[in-house]
């Protein structure tokens, strides 16, 4: 297992999700941990939402560490794919307005989720600099990979995590898969894979080391 450090410095994080409460499941483990670095500045785009569910969103991005609102692409959830060039151009115009991030977290191309899986296999023709880590979402289809990134995360993180989901998004505490147990679970299965006691994974398809 190699261990990898980010320098000190500004950084600049997009994260992308299809949904309102994608990024947050998916990584808001690593979102917390890097928002409490100084210089950190983190953008978001959620491609679908009720205004609900926008707002939920709208929450969620300021409680983990946000410096903007987030952007909305105004699209039908679970229909994604059939709006492929709006997709697109969201994402594009997402990267305008926000240019040059050192890291971009983005759904897996291989997720089972139609939506997901679109995105995930996109942003990496959106991006071609940035680190793209792809986030994982657990889901009744039971897809989860192999991954190959890991982001420890403190006990209290992994809790704050949990803590937040259930403040940002009331509206999902009626799914019978909502629960302490389901998030801290996955967490603790990827910490028991980095040696820690809870983690995020993440795939990476193609990083590149700099050698000074």
């Amino acid at each position: 297992m190699t261990f990898l450090t980010i320098p000190s410095g500004p950084l600049r994080v997009a994260a992308i999700g299809a949904h309102p409460d994608d990024i947050e499941i998916g990584c808001g483990g690593t979102l917390l941990t890097l928002a409490a670095r100084p210089e950190t500045e983190v953008r978001s785009l959620v491609l679908t939402g009720t205004p609900e569910r926008q707002a939920e969103a709208r929450d969620a991005a300021e409680l983990f560490g946000a410096t903007a609102p987030p952007r909305f692409g105004g699209l039908a959830d679970a229909r994604l794919p059939s709006a492929w060039a709006a997709v697109k151009d969201a994402l594009h115009a997402f990267r305008d307005e926000f240019p040059q991030p050192d890291i971009v977290l983005a759904p897996r191309p291989d997720d089972a989720h139609q939506d997901h899986a679109l995105l995930g296999s996109l942003v990496t023709t959106v991006w071609r600099g940035p680190l793209v880590l792809h986030y994982e979402i657990p889901k009744w289809d039971g897809d989860l990979g192999r991954p190959n990134m890991y982001v420890p995360l403190s006990v209290d993180t992994a809790q704050r995590k949990v803590e937040l989901l259930h403040r940002a998004f009331p509206s999902q505490h009626s799914r019978d898969w909502w629960d302490d147990e389901f998030f801290l679970s996955l967490l603790r299965l990827r910490g028991a894979e980095t040696l820690t006691r809870y983690a995020e994974a993440f795939t990476a398809s193609k990083a590149v080391l700099h050698v000074w």
